[in-house]
């Protein structure tokens, strides 16, 4: 009798596939999701211009009067306006690369969305830890500030207060706690907590009370310009611009927090484009417009560094408006708060809701549509950074992880350009991959003059997000559960490889 046994014909061994694939950490969001993770979640209820304020209010903040008075005296002079122009065209640079993605992809989550769907898991998980530490730390620092200037109004209008509750320990005689930067903290996170639309709301009014303060201040201004302060226009030469274009760069960014709340935009794949192209090309003027009216009043020289419009304005004879900058100050702050906390609320619902943080904080308010249980975390963590923390301490934290968001984001554009050249764009980024490559150097470059301890503390934070993801997020990302590795599943080679029929001499019983 002969026997028939199987045996598996020789062929190509298969595809490797494990851990660091597109089955593992590599593993993909799908980009057209987006309508099953919107249904019953975030309401779309803000349009063109409430999304407009909404990027307006983290690239116009307190700095639009502070800090090119500080890059004039220090680094610039009166070039301090070419060092805003290479500011703003290279954040312009990042703008289109958000641009395009934000037309393609409207979802919650900004550069954490953008980088899990383009480069994969582990690379968007990496930018969303990231970005927790770094809008929390950006709402604690300007919050701070929003607490000095507030606290300069009620001096100047005879109301003194105790010292412990004037800043945190350390930062002067007596004080234990900067009461008001907790509080502003804790007010934000009730007002996120009411609704998109009244929050909207409640920017879109700050935001234009800011911005006719600002043209307030440059009308006055600009009828006391002096022709010779602009000489000599480049006293440190055209390194002391672009030096200072390194500081000013971090005053006109603001649309990545925008882009975050893509999926709480009416027409979003239409809209979001173009409000970040609008704010963007506003900011541009109304910084420009700032630098001339600042440096035709005063000589960059004699410029105050602590209160550098109130001084211009008080050398021309205008000393009375310095408390009217110190009210656009704290609300210009105020809004930037707003913004990155709204930001930081979405990031931490759309991780949840991928699965790689618990998804008990991707529930949101039965009436209202926001996701509370993220917000008031937000709001009582940002409260107790800037309620015990100094603003050096607090400041230490952000940046560069702002900075690596923008390089991800230019790279994956041009990733997505070869990958998946089929989506449908509703805005394209002009001149790729040259566009991209201005945004990676510019961000490059600052990041690579960060101060070490920065770096260290990045790290640290990295390292940590890293065994978070590890223990928690890979196997409990909504992808994993899609896409299971090799390892995880039955195998299917019995069902793939047909047997290879041959005969043995032996006898044996014949099968049946």
């Amino acid at each position: 009798m002969s026997r028939v046994t199987s045996v598996r014909p020789p062929g190509p061994s298969p595809a490797p596939a494990g851990l660091f694939t597109s089955s593992g950490i590599f593993r993909r969001k799908p980009v057209d999701s987006s309508e099953e993770e919107t249904s019953g979640g975030l309401r779309r209820t803000m349009g063109l211009w409430q999304l407009v304020a909404l990027s307006l209010g983290g690239l116009v903040g307190a700095g639009v009067f502070s800090l090119a008075g500080v890059v004039a005296h220090e680094d610039a002079g009166p070039a301090v306006m070419v060092s805003f122009l290479i500011a703003i065209v290279a954040s312009g640079a990042a703008a289109l690369c958000y641009a395009e993605f934000a037309g393609m992809i409207p979802k919650a989550g900004s550069a954490y969305t953008y980088a899990y769907a383009s480069l994969g898991e582990v690379i968007g998980w990496a930018i969303g830890w990231d970005l927790l530490l770094e809008y929390t730390a950006i709402v604690a620092v300007v919050a701070i500030a929003v607490s000095g200037y507030f606290a300069y109004i009620l001096e100047q209008i005879g109301i003194d207060l105790p010292s412990w509750m004037l800043g945190a320990p350390g930062t002067g005689s007596g004080h234990k706690v900067d009461v008001f930067a907790a509080l502003l903290c804790l007010l934000l996170a009730f007002v996120l907590s009411r609704g998109t639309k009244e929050a909207a709301r409640f920017e879109t009014v700050l935001v234009a009370v800011k911005l006719g303060i600002v043209a307030l201040v440059v009308a006055a201004g600009a009828f006391h310009i002096s022709a010779g302060n602009f000489s000599p226009f480049l006293p440190f030469g055209i390194g002391g611009a672009f030096t200072g274009a390194a500081t000013a760069f971090f005053a006109v960014y603001g649309y990545d927090a925008m882009s975050a709340a893509a999926e709480e935009s009416a027409e979003a794949k239409k809209l979001l484009p173009k409000a970040i192209v609008i704010s963007l090309a506003i900011a541009a003027v109304v910084y420009l417009l700032v630098c001339v009216v600042l440096l035709g009043m005063q000589d960059y020289r004699h410029i105050d560094t602590s209160s550098p419009f109130s001084s211009a304005l008080e050398s021309v004879g205008l000393g009375a408006l310095g408390l009217v900058v110190a009210v656009g100050a704290v609300i210009g702050v105020t809004t930037s708060a707003f913004a990155n906390m709204l930001a930081v609320s979405r990031v931490w619902y759309s991780m949840s809701r991928d699965g790689l943080l618990p998804r008990y904080f991707a529930r949101n308010h039965p009436r209202r549509h926001v996701p509370t249980r993220v917000i008031w975390p937000v709001g009582v963590g940002s409260a107790l950074i800037a309620g015990f923390l100094p603003i050096r301490e607090a400041a230490d934290l952000t940046n560069i992880g702002i900075l690596v968001a923008f390089i991800v984001v230019a790279v994956a554009i041009v990733v997505l350009r070869r990958t998946r050249p089929d989506l449908p764009r509703a805005f394209r980024t002009p001149l790729v991959p040259l566009v991209p490559a201005i945004g990676v150097a510019f961000s490059c470059w600052l990041i690579a003059n960060l101060d070490p301890v920065t770096w260290l503390r990045f790290a640290v934070w990295m390292a940590l997000g890293m065994v978070v993801y590890g223990l928690f997020g890979f196997r409990n990302s909504a992808e994993h559960r899609r896409t299971p590795l090799p390892s995880d599943r039955p195998s299917a080679e019995a069902k793939d490889d047909p047997p290879h029929i041959t005969t043995d001499s032996k006898d044996t019983p014949a099968d049946e």
